[in-house]
Order: C-alpha cells, then sequence, then structure tokens
C-alpha cells in the first residue's frame, strides 16, 4: 500500500466551504482508503491506498466532497515520497521559531508551479522564494501578513497552488512516515 496525503484548498476558512474532518475521514474511509488521519482543521489528510495514481485520488476526493458535501473544493494529492522530497529540497535554512512564517505551496501538476513565477518582484529581502520542481517556498522573514509576497501566493497568484506553513508541512510528514 502506497501512502498519500490530501490538502484542501481554502476549507474551513470562515463560513464558507466547510468540511469537518470527522465527515472527511468517513468520505475517505467510504473510499476504500485506509488508516485514515486528518490534521488541523483546515483540510489536511494522510491516508493509504492499494493502488492508483496521486492525480486520479485528488479527481476522485474531490468529486466525493462535491457530492457528498455539496463543496467544491480543489484537492491535491501527493505521496509520501513526494512530501519527503518537498521537504528535502527545500533551499532555504529556516529556524523552528520560523516554521508559521515558511509557506510552501503544493501543486497536483508541476507546470502550475511555473505560474507563481509572478510572485518573484514581490519578494522583499530578507524574504526568500524559489520555484522547486515539486513544491515553491517562501520564507515570510516578516511575517505572512507583512508580506505582499505572501499575499499574492495566499490569493489570486496561488489559485493552481495550496499552501501550508512548515510547521504543518513537517507535522504531515511525520504523520505519513508513521503509517507508511
Amino acid at each position: 500500500m502506497t501512502t498519500f496525503i490530501a490538502l484542501l484548498r481554502g476549507v474551513n476558512v470562515g463560513k464558507a466551504k466547510r468540511v469537518p474532518m470527522a465527515e472527511f475521514r468517513t468520505l475517505l474511509v467510504a473510499r476504500g482508503y485506509a488508516d485514515v488521519t486528518t490534521l488541523l482543521n483546515s483540510g489536511n489528510a494522510v491516508f493509504r491506498a492499494r493502488s492508483g495514481v496521486a492525480g486520479k485520488h485528488a479527481t476522485a476526493i474531490a468529486a466525493a466532497i462535491a457530492r457528498k458535501m455539496k463543496v467544491e473544493v480543489p484537492v491535491i494529492v501527493i505521496s509520501a515520497g513526494d512530501l519527503a522530497a518537498i521537504v528535502t529540497k527545500n533551499p532555504f535554512a529556516v529556524d523552528a521559531a520560523e516554521h508559521s512564517r515558511f509557506l510552501v505551496a503544493f501543486a497536483q501538476e508541476p507546470k502550475a508551479l511555473s505560474g507563481l513565477a509572478v510572485i518573484e518582484p514581490l519578494v522583499q529581502p530578507p524574504e526568500g522564494f524559489a520555484i522547486g520542481r515539486h513544491a515553491a517556498y517562501l520564507h515570510c522573514a516578516n511575517g505572512i501578513l507583512e508580506s505582499k509576497a505572501g499575499a499574492a501566493l495566499l490569493g489570486k497568484a496561488g489559485r493552481a497552488v495550496t499552501t501550508r506553513n512548515l510547521a504543518t508541512t513537517l507535522k504531515l510528514l511525520a504523520l505519513a512516515e508513521k503509517t507508511r
């Protein structure tokens, strides 16, 4: 069995797009996934599947959420191996105290990351921004709310991706490694 991570974009922020995590877990189990664990209330799940590729799982999960919960939400699914590579290939050294100020942008298709190049001109030192093969990385040294690049990534420029701070990303990796 392969371990995957599902990341829902833009759920449980305000009153729109409510996806209760207990219902999300139940939905994943009903789809035949095993060892389903959710993290936080922001649409993160780790699960195991007997077969299939990440993109097909993402499409199936999004369709199931729309059908069962009546919520249209982008879903990105990556394998535990890909998540480990994303963490390993982070080009920035970030102290643990900065993990909440460091965003990792995940995309289902790597070509969606190239669209994030519009953020580069908004980066102000001491911020750092890099687009990798499977993720983009943004260190908002003075805080996400103070960063024009952070606002762009979380706004229109980042519509094709979903972001997690590094603290959450590392927690998801730990959960994924535990279920492997």
